[in-house]
């Protein structure tokens, strides 16, 4: 039995504010996690002897390594599965842009192979195995716009403006860890509650780390900027900015310049996980 057409959707956050770090190193932070209907697709096919397998049009990380395999053998080995899998990825998101590529494979890997293996844990528990593999995954198995705090894993669902979003992918690819391990790094931004986020907006104090190392990106920023107000999203390399209807982020990206590589998506509260999700159970039950 194969099972098609999985999406694994890219995010954006919309602000990412560093307000402290542990003593164990990990940052303190407030984000807003919103999904944007442009995704990578996975394709399972199930098998009986336990094995798990990935193919991919991308070659970034050996496949021991790879979050989607982690994640597979992770499930496989919380409900003590014998059943295997050949799990077929189709890249587009790019990787170090702080679209949650990665993050966003393993959670559809979690939620997809947890139906279709029928292994029924719940969403906390899925959850639960997400933060073991990336504090941004358990984002993308609730799939709903959120906003986060702590390390990014206390999540409380919102309904940001669903924009027409315009991004920028700059040609370099950002290491996560050098920017949060960067002397140059914000790390007592004040803190801020919801409604301070939904009437005055807020910023990624990654930025000037990344516009310093990379100045490809902070070229990126001060293009886009002069339409209107341009963030980075995550660690970078992306750039975004938000506009009222398609026809206005289209109109932009027409002008971007010779080279430049960027694509147009529509901002999502609801990520297409969980509605292809609800199809397969819709399904279930009509047969």
């Amino acid at each position: 039995m194969t099972s098609r057409y999985w999406p694994a959707p890219a995010k954006l956050n919309l602000i990412l504010h560093i307000t402290g770090q542990r003593e164990d190193g990990y940052h303190l932070l407030q984000t807003v996690f919103q999904f944007i209907d442009f995704s990578d697709s996975l394709d399972f096919t199930l098998r009986n002897d336990g094995a798990i397998s990935l193919q991919s049009n991308w070659d970034g990380v050996t496949e021991a390594d790879d979050l989607i395999v982690r994640a597979a053998k992770a499930l496989q080995l919380e409900f003590c599965c014998q059943q295997g899998v050949d799990i077929h990825l189709e890249k587009k998101l790019p990787t170090g842009a702080g679209l949650g590529g990665g993050s966003s494979d393993a959670a559809t890997t979690l939620v997809a192979l947890n139906h279709l293996w029928d292994v029924g844990l719940s969403v906390d528990q899925l959850v639960d195995i997400g933060l073991k593999l990336g504090a941004d995954v358990p984002v993308f198995v609730r799939g709903k716009a959120a906003w986060a705090e702590g390390v990014g894993e206390k999540l409380t669902p919102i309904d940001p403006k669903e924009s027409w979003y315009l991004v920028i992918r700059p040609d370099c690819c950002i290491s996560t860890m050098e920017v949060f391990n960067s002397s140059d790094l914000t790390r007592n931004t004040p803190s801020i509650r919801i409604r301070d986020f939904l009437r005055d907006g807020g910023h990624n104090d990654c930025e000037y780390v990344v516009t310093k190392l990379h100045p490809e990106v902070a070229e990126a920023l001060n293009w886009l900027g002069q339409f209107t107000d341009a963030k980075m999203t995550g660690t970078g390399s992306c750039v975004f900015a938000g506009f009222d209807n398609q026809q206005q982020a289209k109109s932009v990206y027409e002008k971007l310049p010779q080279g430049w590589e960027g694509f147009v998506a529509k901002g999502l509260n609801h990520s297409p996980l969980l509605t292809r999700l609800e199809q397969e159970n819709l399904e279930q039950e009509k047969s």
